[in-house]
């Protein structure tokens, strides 16, 4: 907690400081990969640090793209080291995440993300259990950030959440960077199609896995 207020009072009181996040921020809002690229690249040998600095930032001020960053990373590092990158740094914004609910509460939250929005995430994690982190991993239509922070305000221990994270990002991870430099024109379109796709046939995958699980559990309730 006392790390979080020392940033929270470098950036209200740092000017430099506070420049450069709200132009980060603003970069990410533009939701251009152009952007986003030429502002990580104009830090020379630091750009990697940035973009992991820049991951986390989106991780915490939810529902910033990251997607964007990923991309991003994949142009300027090659698809291996900017998946690597991109994975690592969205792995430890979301392991912050879940923290910063763990220890300042929901009423945080509510402020860094929305009540509504987390109003309907709590309705996720009811219906879906502990399935809920690794399927809204899959579904690119979901904010992650917010997941991570609901996670943090349930009973899910933080092993748990992380492995789920872990797994449930890297597909996508890989995906996202290995197509990160074609997103132009008739290619976008694919591409998010492509995507949707992945996402229904994991969904899927899960499901039924999730119906498995349901099914044995009742044949021993039978058996008993």
């Amino acid at each position: 907690m006392f790390c979080i207020f020392i940033v929270i009072c470098l950036y209200v009181f740092v000017p430099p400081i506070k420049y450069n996040v709200n132009q980060a921020i603003s970069v990410l809002k533009n939701v251009d990969v152009k952007s986003a690229r030429e502002y990580i690249l104009s830090f020379g040998i630091w750009a990697p640090v940035v973009s992991f600095l820049l991951m986390i930032l989106q991780s915490v001020i939810a529902p910033l793209p990251a997607f964007i960053i990923t991309f991003a990373n994949a142009g300027l590092f090659g698809w291996v080291k900017g998946a690597m990158l991109s994975w690592s740094s969205a792995m430890a914004g979301a392991a912050l995440c879940y923290y910063i609910a763990r220890i300042l509460g929901r009423d945080v939250v509510e402020k860094l993300t929305s009540r509504t929005a987390l109003k309907k995430i709590d309705e996720f994690f009811e219906r879906y259990g502990k399935y809920a982190v690794l399927i809204a991993r899959l579904l690119p239509f979901i904010s992650f950030d917010i997941v991570s922070y609901a996670a943090g305000l349930t009973s899910m221990s933080f092993w748990s959440f992380f492995v789920a994270t872990g797994i449930g990002q890297l597909p996508a991870t890989i995906i996202y960077s290995y197509i990160g430099g074609m997103l132009t024109g008739t290619v976008k379109t694919f591409v998010i199609g492509l995507l949707m796709l992945f996402a229904l046939s994991a969904l899927i995958v899960l499901v039924k896995k999730m119906w498995n699980d349901k099914k044995k559990a009742n044949n021993k309730i039978k058996e008993i």
